[in-house]
């Protein structure tokens, strides 16, 4: 087993903090911690939907992602100063929105959109999947919210989703890489999943070498396990007094 720059084994995720009701505005926020990436998410309700969601009694769920310019080594220049999103930017709150969609039934949500904001304060890697696991929180909260404030009958939310990132280096699988790891990487891949055990995305790619179906499915195993850890934090986030 290879030393990792932290010291964890291969099989394990980075520590994780995750602090709610983070911005005092928001209907659902959280600050959530995986070793040094850090990120801010915010849940947001709009009493109305796209276009396309009009009159069908059903609502939506959309997210903005974006990094704050020194959340990277080097400074990032904002959207707006560049005129427009980039589009590894524009992947990812896309992913971002699908992966959260599949944890609430639209229906009993009405016709109303929330918006799931992910903001990186500080990038080491992984991004995408604490925004995911993160953002489910603020969601959360923000349909609780609803419901206390009887605006809702019910919770929309039906499921548990999370992400993980998971790696190969020098051959070995190592998963929730750091941005030192990632950079080298010579395969790389991020999952999500629901509570049900039901893969919602994988994202699989070989950056430097190709690999073998049998490393394929070693690395989904491992993001499994890993996310089932991540779904026991976010229980106990929640329901934990």
């Amino acid at each position: 087993m290879t030393n990792r720059i932290n010291g964890r084994s291969n099989e394990e995720i980075r520590p994780i903090k995750i602090t709610r009701n983070y911005i005092s505005h928001a209907e659902g926020s959280v600050f959530i911690e995986m070793g040094k990436t850090r990120i801010i998410c915010t849940a947001t309700v709009e009493e109305k939907v796209p276009p396309f969601q009009k009159g069908k009694g059903v609502g939506w769920i959309t997210a903005e992602y974006d990094m704050i310019p020194r959340s990277a080594q080097v400074r990032i220049v904002r959207p707006q100063t560049a005129g427009k999103i980039g589009g590894r930017t524009h992947e990812i709150q896309r992913l971002i929105g699908r992966s959260l969609r599949a944890a609430v039934d639209l229906r009993k949500l009405g016709e109303r959109t929330i918006w799931v904001d992910c903001d990186v304060v500080e990038a080491d890697g992984g991004t995408r999947c604490a925004s995911i696991t993160g953002g489910y929180i603020a969601l959360f909260d923000c349909c609780r919210y609803l419901v206390d404030q009887k605006i809702l009958n019910e919770m929309p939310i039906n499921d548990f989703i999370a992400a993980i990132s998971v790696g190969i280096i020098n051959g070995e699988i190592m998963v929730d890489l750091c941005f030192a790891e990632d950079s080298i990487a010579e395969v790389d891949m991020n999952v999500v999943m629901n509570s049900k055990g039901d893969l919602i995305e994988v994202q699989s790619t070989a950056e430097d070498k190709t690999f073998t179906k049998e490393n394929f499915l070693k690395m989904l195993d491992l993001s499994i396990s890993s996310i089932e850890k991540l779904f026991s934090i976010q229980k106990r986030v929640l329901f934990e007094k």
